[in-house]
């Protein structure tokens, strides 16, 4: 089985590939350079296993939330390679790549929050199972820190840059005991190939034309008026 993996909804930019019982991976925090990055990432990785694009069984994507431009492209091009190699596409939540990035706890609740910009955040809560993949106990959404409801949980880690922006805010939020807090984490692609590959062995698989992102909201920026009011 050889799975490559793109994840680039944030500031992280990185390209992870199984290939056989193997992970290799790269990574890097540049953001506005995921464009010039993300290809050769992912021509070296298939190098570095000495197979071609054409022995890729899947591509597997970060569908996002996350920033738009970062989204679209990796949606983008886990599309064009899908279409040009005749090959199916796994997208994974990008809030579940990165609830991955928590210490290995499994009773222990997970907040996944990335900084949306203008005053809000993406989040989603989940809990491993056990198993190497993750229970969704809530929805994704975008909203304010204020304003997010979480579930009951007796303990919790919190990841993202959304904890980075508004650790004090969360902190108040967290319905049980805060075990762990990590604002510098972001989604990774090997995260991403690690969930695609529990998706693609149950059979849940897109044609690359139904791949989509997901934005979660569709607005980019604040007007003049908001900002005034901001």
């Amino acid at each position: 089985m050889n799975l490559l993996a793109i994840e680039t909804a944030t500031e992280a930019c990185s390209v992870a590939l199984i290939h056989g019982d193997e992970l290799i991976a790269r990574s890097e925090i540049a953001p506005r350079r995921h464009t010039e990055l993300v290809l050769p990432m992912a021509d070296a990785l298939l190098a570095e296993a000495g197979i071609g694009r054409l022995a890729l069984d899947a591509i597997a994507v970060g569908r996002g939330p996350g920033a738009f431009t970062g989204v679209r492209l990796g949606v983008s091009l886990a599309q064009g390679m899908a279409l040009a190699l005749d090959l199916p596409v796994i997208t994974i939540s990008s809030l579940a790549a990165l609830a991955l990035e928590a210490p290995e706890e499994e009773h222990t609740a997970i907040l996944a929050v990335i900084d949306a910009r203008m005053g809000e955040i993406y989040a989603a809560c989940y809990r491993r199972d056990g198993n190497g993949g993750l229970v969704a106990l809530d929805k994704e959404r975008v909203c304010t820190a204020d304003t997010l409801s979480l579930p009951e949980a007796a303990t919790w880690q919190v990841v993202g840059s959304g904890w980075a922006t508004y650790a004090t805010v969360l902190s108040q939020r967290l319905t049980g005991i805060l075990h762990s807090a990590d604002g510098m984490r972001y989604p990774q692609a090997a995260h991403v190939a690690e969930l695609a590959m529990r998706e693609f062995r149950a059979g849940r698989v897109l044609a690359p034309e139904l791949a989509l992102p997901v934005y979660l909201r569709d607005k980019v920026a604040l007007t003049l008026v908001e900002q005034g009011k901001a």
